[in-house]
C-alpha cells in the first residue's frame, strides 16, 4: 500500500507559531512591557535560590533602564521592587532590601483627607482677615494693636478697590471696622491704594497718545520722523551750502542757471 505523505507549508507552519494577544496572558504592568513580565515569569520556574536571586536583581536593573524617569524620584529602587512583587502576582519568593509588600497594602485606599470648613463671619473680606482682627483684639502692646489697627485697614480698602473698581472713604472703612471689632480698633494712618484704571493697560501697550506727541514734536527718539527741526541732509546748514556755492560761481551772491 502507498501510504500518503502530508507536507506542511512553512508559512503555515510559522502562522500556527505566532502567538496574539488575545491568547496571551492578562499584562499587568504595561509600562515595562510583555518582556519584562515573561522575565518575571521564569524567575518563578527556577528551583535555585541563588541564581532565582540572582536573576531577580538583573530584571531590577532592566526595570530601571525602562524607566529612567523613575530615578528622579525618591526611593525608586524601592519603587522597582514593589513592581517586581506586583507583576509576579506577590508569588516570587526572593529576598528583597525593603520591606515585602502584600496585595493589601498595594491595593488599599487611603483615608480621606478632611476638608477644613471654616465659616468666616464677613465672607467678602475672608477668615484670614478674621483671625487677623482677632489677633489685634488680644494683643495688650498698644503699639503692636495699632500696628494691628493700621493694616487691617489697608488690607479692607485694598480689596475693597479689587472688587469695586472705584475709591473708597477711609470714613467708610472705619465704620465698617467698628462694626465688625465693637469699636474696639481704630486706625490712626491714611490707607493709600492707588486706584487702577481699565485703560491704564491699553495706554501702555499701545505707548499712549501722549507720548507719540511727545516723540513727534522732539524729534522721533526712535527712529520716526522729525517734525520739530528741518532735516539738514549732510551734516550742515543749507543757508550756508547754498552761499559757498554762489560764491564758486562768481555770482557776487546770486546764482543765475546758465543754458547752452
Amino acid at each position: 500500500m502507498n501510504e500518503k505523505v502530508c507536507y506542511i507549508c512553512p508559512m503555515q507552519k510559522e502562522v500556527e507559531e505566532m502567538e496574539y494577544n488575545t491568547t496571551r496572558n492578562h499584562l499587568i504592568m504595561r509600562e515595562y512591557g510583555r518582556h519584562i513580565q515573561k522575565m518575571v515569569e521564569f524567575l518563578l520556574g527556577i528551583e535555585d535560590k541563588e541564581t532565582r536571586q540572582r536573576n531577580a536583581y538583573a530584571v531590577i536593573e532592566l526595570m530601571g533602564f525602562l524607566n529612567p524617569h523613575l530615578k528622579n524620584v525618591e526611593d525608586f529602587r524601592h519603587k522597582l521592587w514593589d513592581h517586581l512583587f506586583l507583576i509576579s502576582d506577590f508569588k516570587l519568593d526572593v529576598e528583597s532590601p525593603y520591606p515585602i509588600p502584600t496585595r493589601e497594602t498595594l491595593k488599599a485606599r487611603p483615608k480621606p483627607l478632611p476638608y477644613p470648613k471654616r465659616y468666616p463671619k464677613f465672607s467678602h473680606l475672608g477668615k484670614n482677615l478674621e483671625i487677623v482682627i482677632n489677633k489685634a483684639l488680644k494683643e495688650e502692646n498698644p503699639e503692636k494693636r495699632q500696628g494691628f489697627a493700621n493694616a487691617v485697614a489697608y488690607y479692607m480698602k485694598l480689596a475693597y478697590n479689587n472688587w469695586h473698581k472705584e475709591t473708597v472713604h477711609d470714613d467708610a472703612i472705619q465704620s465698617e471696622l467698628t462694626n465688625i471689632t465693637n469699636g474696639q480698633l481704630t486706625f490712626t494712618n491714611t490707607p493709600y491704594v492707588r486706584q487702577q484704571r481699565h485703560t491704564e493697560g491699553r495706554d501702555r501697550d499701545r505707548g499712549g497718545y501722549g507720548d507719540y506727541r511727545n516723540k513727534r514734536n522732539s524729534g522721533g527718539g526712535g527712529g520716526g520722523k522729525n517734525y520739530g527741526q528741518r532735516d539738514n541732509r549732510g551734516g550742515g546748514n543749507n543757508r550756508n551750502d547754498r552761499n559757498d556755492r554762489n560764491d564758486r560761481s562768481g555770482g557776487g551772491g546770486k546764482f543765475k542757471k546758465r543754458y547752452k
